[in-house]
């Protein structure tokens, strides 16, 4: 069993940044693939970054490609998503989730432990 909560999220203005952190519970957390998705109003759930075991393979959306990066810290049960160059379109509430065995980066469902979310809001 993984627990994961995110943090960092908020309200900032266009072009500005934010880093969101994602803490896990449990002992195992380098077994885990570790994706970032975010869910707007009214819209589905959307795959934004993955990341592998060992940070050897990130993932970007087309939409945040150069503008996002992912990276974890397996000493610290976290990964991190990096977020510049903010648009009002990002707006969104950030999930995390974390995945074992087989990996689908971008596949929703297919990670097992979800995150509770984290909002973020990007002003015009």
């Amino acid at each position: 069993q993984v627990q994961l909560v995110e943090s960092g999220g908020g309200l900032v203005q266009a072009g500005g940044s934010l880093r969101l952190s994602c803490v896990a519970s449990g002992r195992t957390f380098s077994s885990y693939a570790m994706g970032w998705f975010r869910q707007a109003p009214g819209k589905e759930r959307e795959f934004v970054a993955a990341i592998s075991w060992r940070a050897g393979n990130t993932y970007y959306a087309d939409s945040v490609k150069g503008r996002f990066t992912i990276s974890r810290d397996n000493a610290k049960n976290t990964v991190y998503l990096q977020m510049n160059s903010l648009k009002p379109e990002d707006t969104a509430v950030y999930y995390c989730a974390a995945v074992s065995g087989i990996w689908y980066p971008a596949e929703s469902g297919k990670y097992d432990y979800w995150g509770q979310g984290t909002q973020v809001t990007v002003s015009s």
